[in-house]
């Protein structure tokens, strides 16, 4: 089972945008995924109402009111995070993922809040996770790490999300991601293809390819990183 988490202190960062997106993607592979939606707002269960029941199922859970209980064959789970978690609540929501992808804006508000979270998320990445309490919690990483969950580390990564190329506010986002010690994987341009989607219930993979051919490209280096054992935890 693989948990990828989309995860930023501040909201309206695009986190349900990728966590959708990554659903989407990897249900059109052929994968039994489940989407969790954390966050109160319900926004990623919002998009499945919307999603056709002709389109490859993905299954929802809204973990902020129930248990994350997944099923033992289930091969991906996206974690669609609520924003401002610091401290323990971020401990203890960075303890359900593998890896971590955290979307970064290109303002000056969002990059100087990316700064210190990154490195909060980087700290509890390693944070061990044998002083666990809840049962729940306990067997859902159990499933994932084996009986050893002291010892996984969460892997990080950050992409440049609605992004308006060739701007000096992109220039600026660029350049503070290019010189982070984790690994930064790609810019999704801002674009109503992605509106477009939402709406629908769709994925961008799931749109007309002559549509989205360039913002696929832009997704290559991510979803190659995701399939990768360097986002895997060691």
């Amino acid at each position: 089972m693989r948990t990828i988490m989309i995860l930023n202190s501040k909201g309206g960062s695009g986190k349900t945008t990728l966590a959708t997106n990554l659903a989407a993607y990897y249900a059109l592979q052929g994968k039994s995924v489940v989407l969790a939606d954390l966050d109160p707002q319900g926004s990623s269960i919002d998009w499945l109402k919307a999603r056709p029941e002709s389109r490859p199922a993905i299954h929802g859970i809204a973990a902020w009111r129930e248990p994350l209980r997944v099923a033992a064959a289930t091969d991906y789970v996206i974690l669609d995070a609520p924003a401002a978690r610091h401290g323990q609540s971020l401990t203890r929501l960075i303890r359900y993922a593998q890896t971590v992808i955290v979307p970064v804006l290109a303002s000056p508000l969002d990059i100087r809040a990316a700064r210190e979270f990154i490195r909060e998320v980087e700290h509890v990445g390693r944070v061990a996770r044998h002083n666990i309490q809840d049962a729940a919690v306990i067997a859902f990483l159990k499933s994932l790490f084996g009986d050893d969950t002291s010892t996984a580390t969460t892997r990080v990564a950050v992409v440049a999300n609605r992004v308006r190329e060739n701007t000096v506010a992109y220039d600026t986002l660029y350049e503070f991601l290019d010189k982070l010690k984790i690994p930064f994987l790609t810019t999704l341009r801002d674009t109503q293809n992605y509106i477009q989607a939402a709406e629908r219930g769709l994925g961008l993979c799931e749109l007309a390819p002559s549509q989205v051919a360039y913002d696929l490209e832009q997704w290559g280096p991510l979803i190659k990183w995701l399939n990768s054992k360097r986002s895997l935890p060691v």
